[in-house]
Protein backbone atom coordinates (compact mmCIF):
# COMPACT_ATOMS: atom_id res chain seq x y z
CA UNK A 1 0.00 0.00 0.00
CA UNK A 2 1.61 3.31 -1.36
CA UNK A 3 0.67 6.30 1.05
CA UNK A 4 -0.39 9.77 -0.65
CA UNK A 5 2.70 11.32 0.47
CA UNK A 6 4.97 8.53 -1.02
CA UNK A 7 3.12 9.48 -4.64
CA UNK A 8 3.72 12.84 -3.93
CA UNK A 9 7.52 12.66 -3.23
CA UNK A 10 8.14 9.99 -6.12
CA UNK A 11 6.20 12.29 -8.53
CA UNK A 12 8.00 15.90 -7.30
CA UNK A 13 11.51 13.78 -7.13
CA UNK A 14 10.65 12.74 -10.83
CA UNK A 15 10.24 16.23 -11.95
CA UNK A 16 13.02 17.25 -10.23
CA UNK A 17 15.20 15.32 -12.80
CA UNK A 18 13.95 15.45 -15.29
CA UNK A 19 14.43 19.00 -15.21
CA UNK A 20 17.93 19.30 -13.72
CA UNK A 21 18.20 16.80 -16.61
CA UNK A 22 17.14 19.16 -19.19
CA UNK A 23 19.15 21.88 -18.08
CA UNK A 24 22.65 19.64 -17.93
CA UNK A 25 21.85 18.71 -21.48
CA UNK A 26 21.68 22.27 -22.56
CA UNK A 27 24.62 23.24 -20.35
CA UNK A 28 26.21 20.61 -22.38
CA UNK A 29 25.62 22.20 -25.49
CA UNK A 30 26.66 25.57 -24.81
CA UNK A 31 30.07 24.54 -22.87
CA UNK A 32 30.28 22.59 -26.06
CA UNK A 33 30.33 25.79 -28.26
CA UNK A 34 32.21 27.51 -25.69
CA UNK A 35 35.36 25.11 -25.78
CA UNK A 36 35.30 25.24 -29.99
CA UNK A 37 35.26 28.78 -29.81
CA UNK A 38 38.56 28.79 -27.31
CA UNK A 39 40.26 26.36 -29.12
CA UNK A 40 40.14 27.77 -32.86
CA UNK A 41 40.90 30.54 -31.05
CA UNK A 42 44.14 29.67 -29.11
CA UNK A 43 45.02 27.64 -32.55
CA UNK A 44 44.59 31.01 -34.95
CA UNK A 45 46.70 33.25 -32.22
CA UNK A 46 49.16 30.48 -31.98
CA UNK A 47 49.48 30.93 -36.04
CA UNK A 48 49.90 34.27 -35.68
CA UNK A 49 52.34 34.46 -32.99
CA UNK A 50 54.45 31.43 -34.92
CA UNK A 51 54.38 34.06 -37.60
CA UNK A 52 55.49 36.99 -35.88
CA UNK A 53 58.26 35.06 -34.63
CA UNK A 54 59.56 33.75 -37.78
CA UNK A 55 59.53 37.40 -38.81
CA UNK A 56 61.61 38.67 -35.78
CA UNK A 57 63.90 35.63 -35.83
CA UNK A 58 64.83 36.41 -39.78
CA UNK A 59 64.98 40.30 -38.72
CA UNK A 60 67.34 39.64 -36.10
CA UNK A 61 69.35 37.20 -38.89
CA UNK A 62 70.00 39.86 -40.96
CA UNK A 63 70.72 42.40 -38.59
CA UNK A 64 73.93 39.78 -37.71
CA UNK A 65 74.66 39.17 -41.21
CA UNK A 66 75.23 42.80 -41.75
CA UNK A 67 76.51 43.53 -38.02
CA UNK A 68 78.25 40.46 -36.68
CA UNK A 69 79.02 40.91 -33.39
CA UNK A 70 78.05 39.09 -30.00
CA UNK A 71 74.79 40.86 -29.21
CA UNK A 72 73.32 40.66 -32.46
CA UNK A 73 74.33 36.65 -32.28
CA UNK A 74 72.17 36.88 -28.45
CA UNK A 75 68.91 37.93 -30.28
CA UNK A 76 69.11 35.69 -32.96
CA UNK A 77 69.16 32.57 -30.52
CA UNK A 78 66.60 34.09 -28.52
CA UNK A 79 64.27 34.66 -30.81
CA UNK A 80 65.17 30.94 -32.49
CA UNK A 81 64.73 29.48 -29.11
CA UNK A 82 61.15 30.93 -29.04
CA UNK A 83 60.20 30.07 -32.61
CA UNK A 84 61.22 26.28 -31.48
CA UNK A 85 59.24 26.45 -28.37
CA UNK A 86 56.12 27.51 -30.55
CA UNK A 87 56.62 25.01 -32.95
CA UNK A 88 56.75 22.28 -30.35
CA UNK A 89 53.76 23.99 -28.54
CA UNK A 90 51.73 23.29 -32.64
CA UNK A 91 53.02 20.16 -32.76
CA UNK A 92 51.29 18.80 -28.90
CA UNK A 93 47.76 20.94 -29.11
CA UNK A 94 46.99 19.59 -32.86
CA UNK A 95 45.94 17.09 -34.70
CA UNK A 96 48.48 16.52 -37.22
CA UNK A 97 47.63 16.56 -40.70
CA UNK A 98 49.24 16.84 -43.98
CA UNK A 99 49.42 20.58 -44.13
CA UNK A 100 50.23 21.29 -40.97
CA UNK A 101 53.21 18.54 -41.26
CA UNK A 102 54.39 20.20 -44.08
CA UNK A 103 53.77 23.56 -41.92
CA UNK A 104 56.27 22.20 -39.38
CA UNK A 105 58.62 20.97 -42.27
CA UNK A 106 58.79 24.71 -43.59
CA UNK A 107 59.32 25.84 -39.85
CA UNK A 108 62.03 23.37 -39.29
CA UNK A 109 63.61 24.52 -42.69
CA UNK A 110 63.68 28.09 -41.67
CA UNK A 111 65.77 27.35 -38.05
CA UNK A 112 67.93 25.53 -40.71
CA UNK A 113 68.56 27.83 -43.28
CA UNK A 114 69.15 30.40 -40.37
CA UNK A 115 71.56 28.25 -38.46
CA UNK A 116 73.48 27.47 -41.97
CA UNK A 117 73.27 30.96 -42.51
CA UNK A 118 75.04 31.81 -39.43
CA UNK A 119 77.67 29.23 -39.68
CA UNK A 120 78.58 30.89 -43.32
CA UNK A 121 78.86 34.46 -41.58
CA UNK A 122 81.04 33.19 -38.98
CA UNK A 123 83.49 31.50 -41.61
CA UNK A 124 83.16 34.85 -43.63
CA UNK A 125 82.03 32.50 -46.70
CA UNK A 126 79.90 35.37 -48.51
CA UNK A 127 78.19 33.47 -51.24
CA UNK A 128 77.48 30.55 -49.05
CA UNK A 129 75.52 32.89 -46.00
CA UNK A 130 74.08 34.80 -48.93
CA UNK A 131 72.76 32.39 -50.69
CA UNK A 132 71.24 30.62 -47.00
CA UNK A 133 69.87 34.12 -46.38
CA UNK A 134 67.79 34.42 -49.21
CA UNK A 135 66.56 31.02 -48.87
CA UNK A 136 65.65 31.43 -45.41
CA UNK A 137 63.53 34.64 -46.55
CA UNK A 138 61.63 32.21 -49.31
CA UNK A 139 61.00 30.18 -45.92
CA UNK A 140 59.52 33.09 -44.42
CA UNK A 141 57.34 33.92 -47.13
CA UNK A 142 56.04 30.33 -47.47
CA UNK A 143 55.41 30.34 -43.83
CA UNK A 144 53.39 33.54 -44.13
CA UNK A 145 51.21 32.29 -46.83
CA UNK A 146 50.74 28.70 -45.31
CA UNK A 147 49.74 30.24 -41.69
CA UNK A 148 47.04 32.16 -43.44
CA UNK A 149 46.00 28.88 -45.26
CA UNK A 150 45.60 26.92 -42.23
CA UNK A 151 43.64 29.85 -40.78
CA UNK A 152 41.37 29.81 -43.15
CA UNK A 153 41.14 26.01 -43.49
CA UNK A 154 40.54 26.26 -39.32
CA UNK A 155 37.83 29.18 -39.68
CA UNK A 156 36.17 26.92 -42.48
CA UNK A 157 35.91 23.64 -40.10
CA UNK A 158 35.06 25.78 -37.30
CA UNK A 159 32.11 27.56 -39.52
CA UNK A 160 30.69 24.25 -40.29
CA UNK A 161 31.38 22.65 -36.89
CA UNK A 162 29.46 25.78 -35.35
CA UNK A 163 26.46 25.30 -37.70
CA UNK A 164 25.91 21.72 -36.36
CA UNK A 165 26.32 22.90 -33.07
CA UNK A 166 24.14 25.47 -33.53
CA UNK A 167 21.56 23.05 -35.22
CA UNK A 168 22.31 20.55 -31.79
CA UNK A 169 21.68 23.62 -29.74
CA UNK A 170 18.50 24.15 -31.42
CA UNK A 171 17.45 20.54 -31.36
CA UNK A 172 18.17 20.92 -27.48
CA UNK A 173 15.69 23.62 -27.28
CA UNK A 174 13.10 22.71 -28.61
CA UNK A 175 13.65 18.97 -27.02
CA UNK A 176 14.13 21.11 -23.83
CA UNK A 177 11.15 22.55 -24.63
CA UNK A 178 9.04 19.73 -25.60
CA UNK A 179 10.00 17.94 -22.51
CA UNK A 180 9.02 21.47 -20.30
CA UNK A 181 5.59 20.92 -22.08
CA UNK A 182 5.15 17.81 -21.22
CA UNK A 183 5.84 17.91 -17.47
CA UNK A 184 3.20 20.59 -17.02
CA UNK A 185 0.79 18.61 -19.00
CA UNK A 186 1.90 15.92 -16.97
CA UNK A 187 1.70 17.79 -14.03
CA UNK A 188 -1.92 19.33 -14.61
CA UNK A 189 -2.93 15.63 -15.34
CA UNK A 190 -1.41 14.56 -12.30
CA UNK A 191 -2.75 17.02 -10.37
CA UNK A 192 -6.40 16.56 -12.06
CA UNK A 193 -6.33 12.77 -11.40
CA UNK A 194 -4.72 13.26 -7.97
CA UNK A 195 -7.06 15.43 -6.39
CA UNK A 196 -10.02 12.89 -8.08
CA UNK A 197 -8.50 10.18 -6.43
CA UNK A 198 -8.69 11.67 -2.82
CA UNK A 199 -12.09 14.37 -3.54
CA UNK A 200 -14.10 11.60 -4.81
CA UNK A 201 -13.32 8.76 -1.81
CA UNK A 202 -14.35 11.73 0.37
CA UNK A 203 -17.38 13.30 -1.35
CA UNK A 204 -18.65 9.29 -1.54
CA UNK A 205 -17.75 9.17 2.71
CA UNK A 206 -19.68 12.83 3.45
CA UNK A 207 -22.89 11.79 1.40
CA UNK A 208 -22.39 7.93 3.52
CA UNK A 209 -21.81 9.80 6.54
CA UNK A 210 -24.83 12.19 5.87
CA UNK A 211 -27.32 9.30 4.59
CA UNK A 212 -25.72 7.48 8.56
CA UNK A 213 -27.01 10.91 10.43
CA UNK A 214 -30.32 10.76 9.14
CA UNK A 215 -30.83 7.08 10.11
CA UNK A 216 -30.32 5.01 6.80
CA UNK A 217 -27.94 2.65 7.93
CA UNK A 218 -28.87 -0.32 4.27
CA UNK A 219 -26.70 2.12 2.25
CA UNK A 220 -24.50 0.71 0.26
CA UNK A 221 -20.27 0.33 1.01
CA UNK A 222 -18.27 2.71 0.20
CA UNK A 223 -15.58 1.74 -1.91
CA UNK A 224 -12.03 3.02 -3.41
CA UNK A 225 -9.72 1.51 -5.57
CA UNK A 226 -6.68 3.05 -3.77
CA UNK A 227 -4.82 1.03 -1.28
CA UNK A 228 -3.65 4.46 0.95
CA UNK A 229 -5.03 6.15 3.65
CA UNK A 230 -8.07 6.84 2.29
CA UNK A 231 -8.99 3.02 1.62
CA UNK A 232 -8.15 2.65 5.91
CA UNK A 233 -10.72 5.38 6.08
CA UNK A 234 -13.37 3.83 3.89
CA UNK A 235 -12.60 0.37 5.39
CA UNK A 236 -12.97 1.57 8.89
CA UNK A 237 -16.26 3.69 8.27
CA UNK A 238 -17.87 0.31 6.01
CA UNK A 239 -17.27 -1.53 9.24
CA UNK A 240 -18.35 1.50 11.53
CA UNK A 241 -22.22 1.14 9.59
CA UNK A 242 -22.09 -2.20 9.87
CA UNK A 243 -21.45 -2.05 13.71
CA UNK A 244 -23.63 0.19 14.29
CA UNK A 245 -26.76 -1.24 11.59
CA UNK A 246 -26.46 -4.13 13.76
CA UNK A 247 -26.62 -2.45 17.25
CA UNK A 248 -29.37 -0.70 16.13
CA UNK A 249 -30.99 -3.94 14.66
CA UNK A 250 -30.15 -5.73 18.09
CA UNK A 251 -31.76 -2.29 20.12
CA UNK A 252 -34.72 -2.74 17.97
CA UNK A 253 -35.16 -6.46 18.87
CA UNK A 254 -34.91 -6.10 22.37
CA UNK A 255 -37.00 -3.01 22.08
CA UNK A 256 -39.99 -5.26 20.50
CA UNK A 257 -39.38 -8.21 22.98
CA UNK A 258 -38.73 -6.13 25.83
CA UNK A 259 -42.55 -4.59 24.43
CA UNK A 260 -44.26 -8.08 24.05
CA UNK A 261 -43.08 -8.91 26.91
CA UNK A 262 -44.94 -5.90 28.81
CA UNK A 263 -48.45 -6.33 26.48
CA UNK A 264 -48.12 -10.32 27.72
CA UNK A 265 -47.82 -8.92 31.64
CA UNK A 266 -50.54 -6.02 30.54
CA UNK A 267 -52.94 -9.28 29.09
CA UNK A 268 -51.66 -11.03 32.36
CA UNK A 269 -53.31 -8.40 34.66
CA UNK A 270 -56.32 -7.54 32.74
CA UNK A 271 -57.16 -11.23 33.12
CA UNK A 272 -56.99 -11.42 36.64
CA UNK A 273 -59.67 -10.77 38.62
CA UNK A 274 -58.31 -9.68 42.73
CA UNK A 275 -55.96 -12.41 41.91
CA UNK A 276 -55.56 -12.57 46.18
CA UNK A 277 -58.74 -13.06 46.66
CA UNK A 278 -59.28 -15.63 43.74
CA UNK A 279 -56.56 -17.71 45.39
CA UNK A 280 -57.54 -17.24 49.03
CA UNK A 281 -61.52 -18.74 47.88
CA UNK A 282 -59.14 -21.44 46.12
CA UNK A 283 -57.54 -22.32 49.01
CA UNK A 284 -60.22 -22.60 50.91
CA UNK A 285 -62.07 -24.30 48.53
CA UNK A 286 -59.85 -27.01 48.53
CA UNK A 287 -59.32 -27.24 52.47
CA UNK A 288 -63.52 -27.71 52.05
CA UNK A 289 -63.41 -30.16 49.52
CA UNK A 290 -60.34 -32.25 51.80
CA UNK A 291 -62.59 -32.05 55.18
CA UNK A 292 -65.46 -33.61 52.97
CA UNK A 293 -63.32 -36.21 51.89
CA UNK A 294 -63.25 -35.38 48.20
CA UNK A 295 -59.61 -35.17 47.68
CA UNK A 296 -59.69 -35.60 43.95
CA UNK A 297 -61.63 -32.58 44.06
CA UNK A 298 -58.98 -30.73 46.48
CA UNK A 299 -56.31 -31.68 44.16
CA UNK A 300 -57.69 -30.33 41.19
CA UNK A 301 -58.33 -27.03 42.75
CA UNK A 302 -54.63 -26.51 44.05
CA UNK A 303 -53.47 -27.15 41.04
CA UNK A 304 -55.61 -24.87 39.55
CA UNK A 305 -54.59 -22.04 41.89
CA UNK A 306 -50.89 -23.19 41.56
CA UNK A 307 -51.03 -22.67 37.58
CA UNK A 308 -52.94 -19.34 38.25
CA UNK A 309 -50.80 -18.24 40.19
CA UNK A 310 -47.26 -19.07 37.96
CA UNK A 311 -49.26 -17.80 34.84
CA UNK A 312 -49.64 -14.29 36.33
CA UNK A 313 -46.65 -14.23 37.75
CA UNK A 314 -43.61 -12.16 36.48
CA UNK A 315 -42.17 -13.20 33.15
CA UNK A 316 -39.15 -11.90 33.63
CA UNK A 317 -38.17 -13.75 37.27
CA UNK A 318 -35.55 -16.40 37.25
CA UNK A 319 -37.27 -20.07 36.12
CA UNK A 320 -35.60 -23.32 35.50
CA UNK A 321 -36.56 -26.43 33.62
CA UNK A 322 -38.31 -27.51 36.87
CA UNK A 323 -40.53 -24.89 37.41
CA UNK A 324 -41.62 -25.41 34.07
CA UNK A 325 -42.14 -29.44 33.90
CA UNK A 326 -43.99 -29.31 37.28
CA UNK A 327 -46.70 -26.55 36.08
CA UNK A 328 -47.12 -28.59 32.76
CA UNK A 329 -47.84 -32.01 35.53
CA UNK A 330 -50.15 -29.29 37.51
CA UNK A 331 -52.01 -28.07 33.77
CA UNK A 332 -51.86 -31.99 32.79
CA UNK A 333 -53.41 -33.30 35.70
CA UNK A 334 -56.33 -30.76 35.22
CA UNK A 335 -56.77 -32.14 31.79
CA UNK A 336 -56.66 -35.45 31.92
CA UNK A 337 -59.28 -34.81 34.99
CA UNK A 338 -61.73 -32.92 32.36
CA UNK A 339 -60.72 -35.48 29.51
CA UNK A 340 -60.44 -38.93 31.70
CA UNK A 341 -59.08 -41.86 29.86
CA UNK A 342 -58.91 -40.55 26.42
CA UNK A 343 -55.53 -38.69 27.02
CA UNK A 344 -52.44 -39.88 28.76
CA UNK A 345 -49.57 -37.92 29.56
CA UNK A 346 -45.85 -39.77 29.24
CA UNK A 347 -42.72 -37.97 30.32
CA UNK A 348 -38.56 -38.72 30.85
CA UNK A 349 -36.72 -36.10 32.10
CA UNK A 350 -32.76 -36.12 32.79
CA UNK A 351 -33.01 -34.88 36.39
CA UNK A 352 -29.16 -33.44 35.30
CA UNK A 353 -31.42 -30.90 33.19
CA UNK A 354 -33.74 -29.57 35.85
CA UNK A 355 -31.59 -26.51 37.00
CA UNK A 356 -31.10 -25.33 33.25
CA UNK A 357 -32.66 -21.42 33.04
CA UNK A 358 -35.50 -21.33 30.62
CA UNK A 359 -37.89 -18.34 30.05
CA UNK A 360 -40.89 -18.76 32.10
CA UNK A 361 -44.24 -19.62 30.47
CA UNK A 362 -42.21 -21.83 27.43
CA UNK A 363 -43.58 -25.36 28.05
CA UNK A 364 -46.88 -25.12 28.71
CA UNK A 365 -48.12 -23.37 25.81
CA UNK A 366 -46.58 -25.77 23.51
CA UNK A 367 -48.37 -28.43 25.83
CA UNK A 368 -51.56 -26.16 25.41
CA UNK A 369 -51.58 -26.05 21.75
CA UNK A 370 -50.83 -29.92 21.41
CA UNK A 371 -54.21 -30.19 23.78
CA UNK A 372 -56.25 -27.47 21.63
CA UNK A 373 -55.39 -28.25 18.27
CA UNK A 374 -54.32 -32.13 18.50
CA UNK A 375 -55.65 -34.30 20.63
CA UNK A 376 -59.12 -32.06 21.96
CA UNK A 377 -61.24 -33.85 19.56
CA UNK A 378 -60.00 -37.43 19.87
CA UNK A 379 -62.47 -40.04 21.33
CA UNK A 380 -59.59 -42.46 22.77
CA UNK A 381 -56.20 -43.00 22.65
CA UNK A 382 -54.38 -39.62 22.77
CA UNK A 383 -50.74 -39.22 23.83
CA UNK A 384 -48.82 -36.04 24.57
CA UNK A 385 -45.07 -36.91 25.26
CA UNK A 386 -42.47 -34.36 27.35
CA UNK A 387 -38.73 -36.08 26.76
CA UNK A 388 -36.08 -33.49 27.96
CA UNK A 389 -32.18 -34.84 27.45
CA UNK A 390 -28.98 -33.40 27.21
CA UNK A 391 -25.72 -33.78 25.33
CA UNK A 392 -22.53 -32.31 25.66
CA UNK A 393 -23.42 -28.64 25.01
CA UNK A 394 -27.14 -29.23 24.73
CA UNK A 395 -30.13 -29.56 26.33
CA UNK A 396 -33.30 -30.90 24.04
CA UNK A 397 -36.77 -30.68 24.79
CA UNK A 398 -38.99 -32.84 23.02
CA UNK A 399 -42.82 -32.44 23.01
CA UNK A 400 -44.80 -34.79 20.69
CA UNK A 401 -48.65 -35.58 20.52
CA UNK A 402 -50.16 -38.14 18.11
CA UNK A 403 -53.23 -36.11 17.34
CA UNK A 404 -54.88 -34.89 14.33
CA UNK A 405 -51.67 -33.12 12.63
CA UNK A 406 -51.46 -30.00 10.43
CA UNK A 407 -50.68 -29.24 6.86
CA UNK A 408 -47.96 -26.98 6.05
CA UNK A 409 -49.61 -24.45 5.43
CA UNK A 410 -51.33 -24.46 8.67
CA UNK A 411 -47.55 -24.76 10.30
CA UNK A 412 -46.75 -21.73 8.77
CA UNK A 413 -49.68 -19.34 10.00
CA UNK A 414 -48.71 -20.90 12.96
CA UNK A 415 -44.82 -20.34 13.06
CA UNK A 416 -45.40 -17.02 11.71
CA UNK A 417 -48.54 -15.70 13.83
CA UNK A 418 -48.18 -12.32 15.21
CA UNK A 419 -46.37 -12.08 18.50
CA UNK A 420 -47.42 -8.39 19.33
CA UNK A 421 -50.75 -9.97 20.88
CA UNK A 422 -52.89 -8.91 17.93
CA UNK A 423 -53.78 -12.62 16.46
CA UNK A 424 -57.06 -13.57 15.97
CA UNK A 425 -59.32 -14.67 19.20
CA UNK A 426 -59.41 -18.33 17.31
CA UNK A 427 -55.57 -18.88 18.08
CA UNK A 428 -56.52 -18.22 21.70
CA UNK A 429 -59.34 -19.95 22.44
CA UNK A 430 -59.55 -22.27 25.94
CA UNK A 431 -55.82 -21.01 26.18
CA UNK A 432 -55.21 -20.37 30.02
CA UNK A 433 -51.80 -18.18 29.07
CA UNK A 434 -52.96 -16.46 25.81
CA UNK A 435 -49.16 -17.23 24.90
CA UNK A 436 -49.47 -18.25 21.16
CA UNK A 437 -46.19 -20.44 19.88
CA UNK A 438 -44.61 -17.53 17.93
CA UNK A 439 -44.41 -15.81 21.48
CA UNK A 440 -42.36 -18.94 22.62
CA UNK A 441 -40.02 -18.65 19.86
CA UNK A 442 -39.34 -14.75 20.35
CA UNK A 443 -39.06 -14.83 23.81
CA UNK A 444 -36.48 -17.63 23.45
CA UNK A 445 -34.22 -16.51 20.77
CA UNK A 446 -33.89 -13.14 23.35
CA UNK A 447 -32.99 -15.61 25.79
CA UNK A 448 -30.55 -16.90 24.17
CA UNK A 449 -29.73 -15.81 19.84
CA UNK A 450 -28.76 -19.31 19.34
CA UNK A 451 -31.50 -21.37 20.96
CA UNK A 452 -33.87 -23.48 17.96
CA UNK A 453 -37.02 -24.44 17.86
CA UNK A 454 -38.69 -26.57 15.23
CA UNK A 455 -41.90 -27.97 14.94
CA UNK A 456 -42.50 -31.30 12.26
CA UNK A 457 -46.70 -32.25 11.64
CA UNK A 458 -47.69 -35.03 10.03
CA UNK A 459 -51.59 -34.71 8.77
CA UNK A 460 -53.21 -37.53 10.66
CA UNK A 461 -50.17 -38.61 12.63
CA UNK A 462 -49.19 -35.65 15.06
CA UNK A 463 -47.24 -32.82 15.56
CA UNK A 464 -43.64 -32.96 17.52
CA UNK A 465 -41.84 -29.13 18.73
CA UNK A 466 -38.01 -29.60 19.98
CA UNK A 467 -36.07 -27.36 22.27
CA UNK A 468 -32.83 -26.66 21.80
CA UNK A 469 -31.25 -24.86 24.94
CA UNK A 470 -27.55 -23.86 25.35
CA UNK A 471 -25.82 -25.46 28.97
CA UNK A 472 -23.99 -22.19 28.88
CA UNK A 473 -25.10 -18.69 27.28
CA UNK A 474 -22.77 -16.36 25.83
CA UNK A 475 -21.43 -13.44 28.85
CA UNK A 476 -23.56 -10.41 28.17
CA UNK A 477 -26.91 -11.97 26.75
CA UNK A 478 -30.27 -11.06 27.73
CA UNK A 479 -31.67 -12.21 30.70
CA UNK A 480 -35.33 -11.79 29.62
CA UNK A 481 -37.37 -14.53 30.65
CA UNK A 482 -35.21 -15.63 34.00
Amino acid sequence: MMKIRTKLLLYFAAVIVLVVLMFFVREQSVQRLMDLRDESTDYNFLLNEITDVTDQTYQSLQIYVHEPIEENVTYYREDKQELKELQQRFEERTQMTIDRKNYIHLLSSFLELADQTVEGVKQDHIEQYSRHLSEANDTATYIHEKTLELINQDLTAYQKLISLEDQKVKHTKNMSTTIFISIMLASILFALWFSNSITRPIDRLTHAAKELSAGNYSGEDVETSQRNELWILTHTFNEMKHSIRQSVKEVKEKARLSQLVKEMELRSLQNQINPHFLFNTLNTISKTAYIEDAERTSHLISSVSRLLRYNIGSLDRETYIKDEVDIVNEYFFIQQTRFGDRVTFHQQVDEDCLYTPIPCLTLQPIVENAFMHGIEEMSEGAEITLNITQDQRNVWIEIRDNGVGMEQDTLNRLMNERSDGTSEATERKGHSTGIGIRNVIDRLELFDKQSNVTIQSTVGQGTTVLIRLRKERDHGESDVGR
